[in-house]
């Protein structure tokens, strides 16, 4: 198998595996709060993550002048990010909340242009325009879903999906001076850092007695977001990027949706055709607006 085969495969299972995350997210959270189950995530993933940092030799320190820049990573590509996303699988479906984040490259678009100054071609509006208009079709299929009860829940909970794919551009564009300047996996680890120390405030009253009470399959789960998802994923992801070009990995990320839609029909959730329609046009909407 050559280098390159190989860093394909590697990145459909780095989807598949984030796929998997959102069905997870769906089922544990009937038994874990939202909240608490990113919380949870973290506290395990982080210190694997700094581990691993020590381990590889990398460097280690950054400097103090950073610190509100590596602050804000940690709050919108972690404790914020998560806890909308989490709240927004739990209110709308897996496949929904899987299709809902890919727009996290439309707002990317949106602010390199309004901040960075990057060039705003007319495939990227167009990518745009399609991938917003693939976001209403898709609200309005699982709407007149018939298989999947809905109320003004389902609308909060597409809302706090956008605002999570919201918080994953201003991640990425706080983050792309950092990135430019230190190294992506410890920058990274530093924001899983501050980000697990965020949640703090908000857990802490009863992160003890949800700990008492979870289930072997809630431990199951959290594991599997931890360690699967967040240490594996974005390992195999760096390293994934390493090899090869940023453009050409980011594409395999358009597999997440598909992957999730898949799997949640194994869990109950059949998608319309409307729904697979609305879908389509946010996938190649964020095509569009990838491609130079």
């Amino acid at each position: 198998m050559n280098s390159k085969t190989y860093i394909s495969l590697l990145l459909v299972l780095v989807s598949l595996v984030w796929a998997g995350s959102f069905v997870a997210v769906r089922i544990t959270v009937k038994e874990i709060s939202s909240v608490d189950l990113g919380f949870l995530r973290f506290l395990v993933a982080t210190p694997f993550m700094v581990l691993i940092l020590l381990l590889s030799k990398k460097e280690t320190r950054l400097p103090i002048k950073d610190f509100l820049s590596l602050s804000v990573l940690g709050l919108t590509g972690v404790t914020l990010l998560y806890i909308f996303q989490f709240i927004g699988i739990e209110q709308t479906t897996a496949s929904t909340a899987a299709v809902l984040i890919n727009t996290n490259v439309i707002f990317v678009v949106i602010l390199s242009a309004t901040f960075l100054k990057e060039n705003f071609l007319f495939k990227k509006s167009a990518g745009i325009a399609l991938s917003f208009f693939g976001v209403l079709v898709v609200i309005f299929a699982q709407m007149t879903n018939e298989s999947i009860v809905f109320s003004n829940v389902f609308l909060i909970g597409c809302i706090f999906m956008v605002l999570s794919a919201l918080c994953w551009a201003i991640y990425s564009i706080v983050g792309k001076k950092l990135l430019d300047k230190y190294d992506p996996f410890t920058v990274t680890t530093y924001a899983f850092v501050l980000g697990t120390i965020f949640f703090l405030p908000v857990v802490l009253p009863d992160i003890t007695d949800v700990v008492q009470n979870i289930s072997f399959n809630g431990w199951i789960s959290i594991l599997y977001l931890s360690l699967v998802c967040s240490v594996f994923g974005y390992v195999a992801w760096y390293y994934a990027l390493s090899k090869i070009e940023a453009g050409r990995a980011v594409i395999f990320l358009n597999l997440i949706p598909l992957f999730t839609i898949v799997i949640s029909f194994f869990t109950g959730e059949i998608p319309t055709f409307l729904f697979l329609i609305g879908a389509s046009l946010i996938i190649y909407g964020v095509y569009l607006t990838q491609k130079n």
